[in-house]
């Protein structure tokens, strides 16, 4: 059925790429002007929808910044959260809102770093309100390389290294079609590029993208699993203590190919599984459903994604009885040396 909804909006697919282009070209001539903020902002974004890795480097790349003492707040439009406008999430102390009212990915990290963070579809209105209510000077914008009208001072681009090698795959094409929100030739744009392999083998990029990313800083990322958390203790295990269990999955990301890819590295039985679309709002239906596949397949435990267990949380009682863990999945650049020379050379000329 998805496939042939694809089939039927490729004549859209031309609609979207002139919608596109005269967009750009209106910023490229400065019909459309980027509006400076007081801080240095650094955007993180992707040219295709979802799966890249947007939020494990967000989370790296304002860590780096925390780590260097650094006041650095984050910034993201809130995806499918409830409310609408300018949102605090955190003053870096505590959260001000619910994960319905934030969306998922922004409430995460917020509650991970425990820096200031604020949702705002209008990315210039929402920065100067995160600057005056928390005096950030460094921002770090979730998912912004098509929303120029903000001006970033380093703009990053996390590209899915299993989509690049994709062959004849109608993914490649723009939306509606495809996934691509822009051609690769939008990479012109960038100052970095970031492969990231997930928990796969690196491999070369096909040379028919070279001269996309020939005079782009490029990066090679991967995850890195660094603990199993009970999400009602916190306590921490190795992922070897949940080989040969029979855990049920439960996952709600845009492509869950990795996280399944982690469990079968790590010899987990994940044959029983609960796979929802990505950001899925859970509610007691859904609930419902674990519950009774948990208890059906006599399952040891639920294992989830960080993503999923920050709404997971909010069912502790009615998920009283079942033990909920999440995998900790964070984002490591192989030439981690060279990209702090990158950040710590824009900020000298910040």
């Amino acid at each position: 059925m998805l496939k042939a909804l694809k089939i039927i909006s490729v004549p859209l697919v031309p609609i979207y790429f002139l919608i596109i282009y005269l967009r750009n070209l209106f910023f490229d001539i400065e019909w459309f002007k980027a509006k400076k903020v007081d801080a240095l902002v650094i955007s993180v974004g992707n040219i295709s929808v979802g799966g890249s890795g947007k939020t494990p480097a967000v989370l790296y790349i304002a860590g780096l910044l925390k780590d260097m003492g650094k006041k650095v707040g984050i910034l993201s439009r809130g995806y499918q959260r409830e409310t609408r406008g300018y949102l605090l999430v955190s003053d870096g102390n505590e959260l001000k809102c619910t994960v319905h009212q934030c969306g998922d990915e922004i409430y995460l990290t917020a509650k991970e770093l425990k820096v200031p963070a604020a949702v705002a579809e209008r990315r210039v209105e929402g920065a100067k309100r995160l600057i005056a209510d928390t005096q950030v000077e460094y921002i770090v914008l979730d998912d912004a390389f098509q929303h120029r009208w903000i001006h970033r001072d380093l703009d990053i681009v996390m590209i899915d290294q299993r989509f690049m090698l994709k062959e004849k795959s109608m993914d490649k094409l723009l939306l509606p079609s495809g996934v691509l929100r822009e051609s690769f030739s939008a990479l012109k744009r960038a100052d970095a590029v970031i492969i990231n392999s997930k928990f796969s083998q690196k491999e070369l990029i096909p040379p028919k993208y070279e001269p996309y990313l020939n005079n782009l800083s490029l990066f090679r990322g991967k995850y890195e699993c660094t603990g199993v958390h009970d999400v009602k203790t916190g306590k921490v295990y190795s992922m070897k203590e949940f080989q040969g269990q029979k855990s049920l999955v439960v996952c709600g990301i845009a492509r869950p190919f990795s996280f399944l890819q982690l469990l079968e590295q790590n010899e987990i039985d994940f044959t029983n599984k609960l796979l929802f679309p990505d950001h899925k709002e859970y509610a007691m239906h859904e609930i419902q459903k674990i519950r009774k596949k948990f208890y059906d397949t006599n399952a040891y435990s639920v294992l989830t994604t960080q993503k999923d267990a920050v709404k997971l949380a909010n069912y502790s009682v009615e998920l009283d009885d079942i033990d909920i863990y999440y995998a900790k999945i964070d984002l490591v650049i192989e030439n981690k040396d060279e990209f702090l020379q990158l950040i710590n050379k824009k900020i000298e000329n910040y």
